[in-house]
């Protein structure tokens, strides 16, 4: 892997605050730290914090207006993760696929050998 970016990303993922994060931008787009922050039950600096670590997972985009500063998905860091997951599973169907041969190779020699 060229960079840490995906490593980044499911560490920013394995909090669940930091994914409920993610799911509220995904379903109300752009929304400033405050307007993230009602929709939890934690400190405003507990709520910078989580936007922190999804800003430097390159998860989140964020774009100061004035005094807010307004958060949304940043697709290029969800793209690094999907393109790993999606390596990860290619990598393990191969796997798969060619322990179903060995398996469909080894119940065929027993058919045909006599008991």
């Amino acid at each position: 892997m060229l960079n840490n970016k995906p490593m980044n990303g499911f560490h920013a993922l394995s909090d669940e605050n930091r994914r409920k994060i993610l799911e509220l931008l995904a379903q109300e787009g752009r929304l400033s730290a405050s307007a993230i922050g009602q929709h939890f039950q934690i400190s405003p600096p507990a709520i910078s914090q989580h936007l922190k670590v999804l800003r430097e997972a390159h998860l989140v985009l964020v774009e100061p207006v004035a005094q807010k500063r307004f958060y949304s998905l940043d697709l290029s860091g969800l793209s690094e993760i999907e393109r790993w997951a999606l390596a990860m599973k290619h990598q393990w169907n191969q796997r798969l696929d060619r322990l179903e041969s060995y398996i469909n190779q080894l119940n065929s020699q027993e058919n045909h050998d006599p008991a």
